[in-house]
């Protein structure tokens, strides 16, 4: 374990190396997460849930939230 943290700190080949592993994992889930709502069923549940309301709720919070970071 010590040696893999050694090669990361001392090769660039392991960080980007890294670097592709987190990637394609976040590839990964976007991709799972378009099959799980291309499902006919989900898609029925969700639109039950209100799922544009939840966003329409989030988008004033998310613009707040650059403001201040833009600060």
């Amino acid at each position: 374990m010590a040696m893999d943290l050694m090669e990361a700190t001392s090769n660039g080949t392991a960080v980007d190396k890294n670097t592709l592993y987190l990637l394609s994992g976040v590839a990964m889930v976007v991709f799972g997460a378009g099959l799980i709502v291309s499902n006919p069923v989900i898609r029925r549940y969700l639109s039950q849930l209100g799922g544009g309301n939840l966003a329409a709720a989030a988008i004033p919070d998310i613009e707040r939230y650059f403001r201040l970071r833009a600060m």
